[in-house]
């Protein structure tokens, strides 16, 4: 397969802009010379044309026609005045430069301006010299008239216009250089923030840092970039964000049954097994493997899911819609009344919703478990992030068991009629830890107990 040539272009900004500049300039600057040029041709065609209407005007002077024929009168300075003259009576020729042939080229020229009998000028070509320039004068008078031509070597004239062109291209060659060499200096100088910005955004894209560029005190173009490069950092982060919650999630909800297996396996081979306890370790076994395999769909469906939703970033999810869904979903809303409490309904956390469910449904099932009458959720924006309480008016939480709150499998009263096996708290406050958040305990709430989820934004 043939592929069509490229123009080769330069495949830096800088360089673009730096050709564009010095082709306008170019083509501006031959336009300025073609006009100089040919206002300096006119002007010096012009100053030719003149001088020989000066000197036509003198040798006029000399040109009697007052009587029935014209006729030369001779003066002192004569030689001077015929040198490159013609002087004509009609047709007839009667006087003529002495170096001058009658049938030469400037000779038949000036005949032809001469036949004319009117005022006109025209440049000729001669071998030597090789540009002339001719005018013709017409004397009149009472009985008879005469047409005086004179001629002058452009030789000068053209020496001097092609000096001209000769500068006016060198300067043109200087300006051009110049103009290359500054454009691309000031376009340096001018995409040296951007540089600076596009080092600064591979390096936190690459760690995820909070560091953004904002738009105060930038230029408005560099303002816009800013915030486009901050609106991507904000979105690497949160995928970054998503994929370590997705392997922390991973490895430590698959933790529990993986050991379940291997004790159960260990204790199988220890000593023969009867039956009955085999059956009973593939049983487990069993169990746990599937364990394994729902946690394992889970988190992948929630992950492929927040890979699919284009409307927002991986991990961004809008709070009060989960939260109202959660309150939905309680179980015990007949014995108590959930109150969800919202100071800005757009909110959103920077997690998923599977997660934000997971974190806030501990929190949620143990204040329905413990409450009166009332549970009050309420969100609101925090500094940094969004705050999530959950608040009952049960009997709260016993002094000497806040220490031991967050511990795995502990429970501050076993024979106190609830169920639970004392999971949920650790698990939603590693959860949240885990999404660069926290789950705490409230101390200073004494109308029952308060936990507070506080979330990254999203």
């Amino acid at each position: 397969m043939i592929r069509p040539l490229r123009r080769p272009a330069p495949r830096t900004l800088r360089g673009r802009l730096s050709l564009v500049a010095l082709t306008t300039a170019a083509l501006l600057m031959t336009m300025l010379t073609v006009v100089f040029n040919t206002v300096v041709d006119r002007h010096l065609q012009h100053q030719a044309d003149s001088e020989l209407g000066s000197r036509a005007a003198a040798v006029a002077t000399t040109v009697d026609t007052s009587g029935p024929g014209a006729r030369v009168v001779e003066t002192a300075n004569d030689r001077l005045l015929d040198a490159n003259v013609w002087i004509y009576t009609g047709s007839q020729l009667l006087e003529k430069p002495p170096t001058a042939t009658a049938d030469g080229t400037l000779t038949r020229a000036a005949g032809r301006l001469a036949a004319r009998g009117d005022e006109r000028c025209t440049t000729v070509e001669a071998d030597s010299p090789r540009h002339v320039r001719l005018c013709s004068r017409p004397v009149s008078g009472h009985h008879s008239a005469a047409t005086v031509v004179t001629a002058l070597d452009l030789a000068p004239y053209r020496n001097s216009a092609d000096t001209l062109l000769l500068g006016s291209l060198v300067l043109d060659a200087v300006m051009l250089v110049c103009t290359y060499a500054l454009t691309r200096l000031a376009v340096g100088r001018a995409l040296r923030p951007v540089r600076t910005m596009t080092d600064q955004a591979t390096q936190w894209s690459a760690v995820g840092s909070d560091e953004r560029f904002g738009a105060e005190g930038q230029p408005a173009e560099l303002a816009r970039l800013g915030a486009s490069l901050d609106a991507l950092l904000d979105r690497i982060r949160a995928v970054l964000r998503h994929d370590q919650q997705l392997t922390g999630e991973l490895s430590h909800e698959l933790r529990t049954p993986l050991t379940r297996i291997i004790v159960e396996l260990d204790w199988w081979r220890t000593r023969p097994r009867s039956a009955a306890e085999t059956r009973a370790t593939h049983e487990v076994i069993a169990e746990a493997a599937q364990s394994m395999r729902t946690i394992c769909d889970t988190l992948l469906n929630d992950a492929r899911e927040s890979a699919q939703n284009a409307a927002t970033a991986p991990g961004a999810t809008a709070v009060v819609p989960v939260l109202h869904r959660l309150v939905h979903d309680l179980d015990g809303r007949d014995r108590v009344k959930a109150v969800i409490e919202v100071s800005d309904p757009e909110l959103t956390a920077g997690l998923a919703p599977a997660l934000l469910a997971r974190i806030v449904s501990p929190l949620l099932a143990n204040a329905v478990r413990y409450a009166r009458s009332r549970v009050t959720v309420s969100v609101r924006q925090s500094p940094g992030g969004v705050r999530i309480d959950v608040a009952d008016d049960g009997p709260g939480v016993p002094r000497a068991f806040v220490d031991d709150l967050f511990q795995p499998g502990r429970r501050a009263d076993d024979d106190d009629g609830h169920d639970g096996a004392g999971l949920g708290l650790p698990l939603a406050r590693r959860l949240a830890r885990a999404a660069g958040g926290e789950v705490s305990h409230d101390p200073t709430y004494t109308r029952g107990a308060r936990f507070l989820a506080d979330l990254p934004a999203g």
